[in-house]
């Protein structure tokens, strides 16, 4: 499952779409482009235009609608979990954000789907120190508790005390489990609770835009799921690739993963498409992109992306 809708990951979910059926041909799952529909949570319609749906189910996926009834407007991010209800019920899923590429086999990934898990490529965005904060683990017991789960079992005891790493945290750019029914009805309780009725050792943390990690390691744990096995290192690997945002494909990507998009993006049915979303047609066909990498060197990259993020922005080169 992907999402799609106006703007530009309609644009994200055509590229891939097209990634999946080049790199990974033997692919023979089925894939839903979960397409929210317009309501009282939407401020404009948030459904695909008709030439890139067409262009989506042309390369083989199904656009299947869902109603935004928790998140919507307010909460972009709420479409994964809302989405999840657009899935067939109690069969295997895996969710992808739309800003991914697949570049290796992803037909023949080792998913055991009974242990539910999601990437690891993540920093310590949440939560957020503060003077005045109880700590990463009364923070993160406080969420455990909430929802009767067991907190001992979801740490890396191999990690010390109060560091971030040793609390279950994920980046929501994938996931999977063996139900999207019943995860997503987890989700959905887990993240409106957690909005609505803060637990008091979160009084002073934000939870936009991060709330959708901040359940989702609950969500998992609560499935008897947890950190992903080895032989899943290839998502966030040399299978799928989240770029997240163009201008930072363009900065940090390798020759390869710049090279494979641009060939992607060459097929006129493809390249007709793109067209429509300004920023890509500026990155990717009047090489704003190239002028983005000239400006890194990618061997001594900044070690944090707001650095890399704010070298682009200043050079007027951040296009979505």
């Amino acid at each position: 499952m992907i999402v799609g809708q106006t703007g530009r990951l309609q644009f994200e979910a055509l590229l891939f779409l097209a990634s999946l059926r080049a790199r990974s041909p033997d692919f023979a799952g089925q894939v839903i482009v979960a397409e929210p529909q317009p309501g009282p949570l939407w401020d404009k319609d948030p459904r695909m235009a008709h030439p890139i749906r067409d262009g989506l189910e042309e390369l083989g996926a199904k656009v299947v609608p869902f109603e935004s009834a928790h998140f919507g407007q307010s909460y972009p991010q709420g479409n994964k979990i809302e989405g999840l209800n657009a899935l067939p019920r109690d069969e295997p899923f895996v969710f992808f954000d739309s800003d991914t590429l697949v570049t290796g086999d992803l037909a023949h990934m080792p998913f055991d789907f009974a242990r539910p898990a999601a990437s690891m490529r993540r920093t310590n965005t949440w939560p957020v120190e503060d003077l005045y904060w109880p700590g990463y683990a009364a923070i993160w017991k406080s969420l455990y508790d909430r929802f009767g789960l067991d907190f001992e079992s979801s740490l890396d005891t191999s990690q010390p005390d109060e560091y971030w790493e040793r609390y279950l945290y994920f980046n929501a750019g994938w996931f999977f489990g063996a139900d999207p029914a019943a995860f997503g009805q987890h989700f959905t309780l887990y993240a409106t609770a957690i909005r609505d009725d803060p637990p008091p050792e979160l009084v002073i943390q934000p939870l936009d835009p991060w709330l959708d990690q901040v359940a989702l390691p609950l969500v998992v744990h609560a499935f008897g799921g947890g950190r992903p096995p080895e032989n899943l290192s290839g998502l966030d690997g040399a299978v799928t690739y989240h770029y997240r945002a163009l201008p930072l494909l363009y900065a940090t990507g390798t020759d390869a993963q710049v090279a494979f998009l641009e060939e992607l993006a060459a097929p006129n049915k493809i390249k007709k498409l793109l067209k429509l979303h300004d920023p890509f047609k500026r990155m990717i066909y009047q090489k704003r992109g190239h002028k983005v990498r000239a400006l890194f060197d990618r061997n001594d990259l900044p070690r944090r992306e707001q650095a890399i993020r704010n070298k682009i922005k200043s050079n007027g080169f951040w296009l979505r």
